[in-house]
């Protein structure tokens, strides 16, 4: 039996894992913790904490279980390099499971996008485009940076400098080497992402669309389950559903 801390415990996907916890019998919820909570002593009675709160907590959430060696689930978006560091660090010391998405189908989608863009190949221009509710802070989204970082791997391109984030005024023809990003907020949209490779006469579209966040929790906790068999490390889903 997993025993479970769900941080972040009254946020949208914070009571949709405890929900979905309920309903597997290899995991309990041991605590239920929010802002305010005491996280230190929570830790206590845990195997691993699963982290659904804000980016800018992570980094001290990761030495915290580093120090207290549990395992660690994230699935916050939206961190800086200085965050990514301070967590890679950590994963010397335990396992960690660092996604930008836990569905099944968003993760083979990535696997779907890396073998599109190996056999298209460089004719082909890149574009990604994902929709979000209008609560969603940060952008682009996790998923939707992870495309298109698969996308430059493929390509032996960068992202921090062949990424193009949206397009306005007179911008020029199009680069062979821009990957393009857009990002569309409103409504309930639990999330929508899209990769499109486009070439002349012909366009493949690859698409997800999450219609409810249960498929998000259920990867998270599969992934929870997974990562406390491991050994230290950083690892993300394709490694949780050997996709690697």
């Amino acid at each position: 039996m997993t025993r479970l801390l769900i941080n972040g415990a009254k946020g949208r996907m914070g009571k949709m894992l405890v929900s979905c916890a309920a309903e597997d019998p290899e995991l309990t919820v041991a605590a239920e913790i929010d802002a305010g909570d005491d996280f230190h002593a929570a830790l206590v009675g845990c195997d691993a904490v699963i982290d659904f709160t804000h980016a800018p907590a992570t980094a001290a959430i990761a030495d915290a279980c580093a120090t207290a060696r549990r395992t660690l689930v994230i699935g916050t978006t939206g961190h800086t390099e200085e965050d990514r560091s301070r967590i890679t660090a950590c994963s010397q010391r335990i396992p960690i499971v660092f996604a930008p998405n836990f569905s099944v189908g968003v993760n083979t989608l990535f696997w779907l996008t890396q073998k599109a863009a190996e056999i298209l190949g460089p004719d082909f221009d890149l574009e990604v485009v994902e929709m979000h509710h209008r609560l969603k802070k940060d952008s682009p989204s996790g998923t939707a940076r992870r495309l298109a970082e698969i996308l430059a791997e493929a390509r032996g391109l960068s992202y921090e400098k062949d990424v193009r984030h949206g397009r306005e005024g007179m911008v020029g023809e199009r680069a062979k080497t821009e990957i393009g990003m857009h990002a569309i907020r409103g409504g309930d949209v639990v999330g929508d992402h899209a990769v499109l490779f486009a070439d002349t006469g012909e366009r493949l579209e690859l698409t997800h669309k999450a219609s409810s966040r249960d498929t998000f929790a259920k990867g998270a906790l599969r992934a929870a389950k997974w990562a406390t068999r491991q050994p230290a490390g950083l690892y993300d889903m394709q490694d949780v559903l050997g996709l690697r």
